[in-house]
C-alpha cells in the first residue's frame, strides 16, 4: 500500500552529503573578469551564492514536503504522534528551517564582504570562512536530518485513508480472522504472518454498493490490556476505532484456535465498548466452517464465505443514515 501523496518526501540525505552536493556544485562556477581581483571576486561570490542556494533549497523541500500536524485530520494528527512524536517533528523541522535560514544569512553577509575587499587573498579568507561556517551549522542539524529520514521512512507506511467515506473497523483479538474477513469484502490485501500480531500494519480496502463507496479497515489485533499499556501497533488500532469508525465488526474465534479463550475474547470486547460506546458495533463469530457456538452471534465463515454478504447488509445498515442513503 503506498502512502498518501500528502506524505510524498525526498529523501533526506545527512549533512555530509548536503555538504558535498553544495560544495562541488560551487566548485564547477566560472567567471572570467577584466582584472585578475575582478575575476576572483565574482568566482568566489558566485560559489558562495551557488553553495547556499543548494543548501537552503534543499533545507526548505524538507520543511515543505512535511504535512502540517495542525492541518491533519484527527487520524493522521495522532497517528504521526504515536509513531513519531508531534513535538519531536516539529524540532526537527525547526530546527531544519533555522539551519536553512542561517546558511543563507552567513552566504549573503560573507558575499557583501567580498564585494568591499581589496586584496585576492582577503577574498580567499572571507569565503574560506564562509564555507566553514556554514558546514558548522548544517552539522549541527544532522542529527534533526537523520530523525527526519526515519520520520519519512515511517509515513511511507501509513495506510490510505479517506475520512469521507463510510467506514466499517475490522477489530477483535490476534488471528481470529480479521485480515480474511477484510480481504474477502473488500480490495485490501493485508499482509499476513504467522506471529501473535498477524498484521503488520493498518490495511485499508474499499467496495462500492448502489453507486457508493465504502471503506473497511483491517487493525492490528488488539490484548486484553489498558489503552496506557498498549504497543505503538495495537495504539493504531485505537486509532482507527476511535477517528474512522462509524460501525465496527468485532470478530469472536469460537475455536479458540487463535490461542485466546471466549472469555478473554469477551472482556476485550467489553473494554472495546467502554473505549468506543457511541459506535455501533455488530459481535461477528469467525470460522463457522470449523465450528459453531450455541451463542446468539452471527455465524460467519471468512474462508468459505458463508454468510459474508448477510454481514455487510447488516453493517451497512448500521452506517448514519446521511452516509448511505
Amino acid at each position: 500500500m503506498t502512502a498518501p501523496s500528502m506524505f510524498d518526501i525526498p529523501t533526506i540525505l545527512t549533512a555530509d552529503e548536503i555538504l558535498d552536493k553544495a560544495f562541488k556544485k560551487a566548485s564547477k562556477v566560472d567567471y572570467e573578469g577584466e582584472t585578475r581581483i575582478d575575476t576572483v571576486r565574482e568566482i568566489n561570490i558566485s560559489k558562495l551564492k551557488s553553495a547556499s542556494d543548494v543548501i537552503v533549497s534543499t533545507m526548505g523541500k524538507y520543511v515543505k514536503a512535511f504535512p502540517s500536524i495542525d492541518r491533519q485530520s484527527p487520524f493522521y494528527a495522532e497517528l504521526i504522534n504515536v509513531t513519531i512524536g508531534r513535538d519531536k517533528l516539529k524540532k526537527s523541522l525547526g530546527a531544519t528551517d533555522w539551519c536553512r535560514g542561517t546558511v543563507a544569512r552567513v552566504a549573503k553577509d560573507a558575499r557583501r564582504e567580498i564585494v568591499g575587499a581589496r586584496h585576492i587573498a582577503d577574498i580567499d579568507r572571507i569565503r574560506r570562512g564562509a564555507y566553514g561556517r556554514i558546514s558548522s551549522i548544517v552539522k549541527q542539524v544532522d542529527k534533526e536530518l537523520a530523525f527526519l529520514a526515519k520520520a519519512r521512512a515511517t509515513m511511507r507506511k501509513f495506510p490510505t485513508v479517506n475520512p469521507e467515506y463510510p467506514t466499517i473497523v475490522v477489530a477483535g483479538s490476534p488471528n481470529v480472522g480479521k485480515s480474511a474477513l477484510v480481504s474477502r469484502i473488500s480490495t485490501a490485501k493485508p499482509r499476513v504472518a504467522v506471529y501473535p500480531f498477524t498484521t503488520q500494519e493498518i490495511s485499508v480496502g474499499t467496495f462500492e454498493k448502489k453507486y457508493l463507496k465504502y471503506q473497511v479497515i483491517d487493525t492490528p489485533g488488539l490484548l486484553d490490556r489498558d489503552l496506557s499499556e498498549r504497543n505503538p501497533m495495537e495504539l493504531r488500532a485505537i486509532l482507527a476505532l476511535k477517528h474512522l469508525a462509524d460501525v465496527v465488526i468485532f470478530v469472536f474465534d469460537p475455536t479458540e484456535s487463535c490461542g485466546y479463550e471466549i472469555s478473554a475474547q469477551e472482556h476485550l470486547l467489553d473494554v472495546v465498548k467502554k473505549e468506543f460506546g457511541e459506535v455501533p458495533i455488530i459481535e461477528v463469530e469467525n470460522k463457522s466452517d470449523m465450528a459453531k457456538s450455541k451463542s446468539g452471534r452471527m455465524k460467519i465463515s471468512a474462508e468459505t464465505g458463508a454468510g459474508v454478504q448477510k454481514l455487510i447488509d447488516l453493517a451497512l445498515s448500521k452506517l448514519p443514515s446521511q452516509q448511505h442513503l
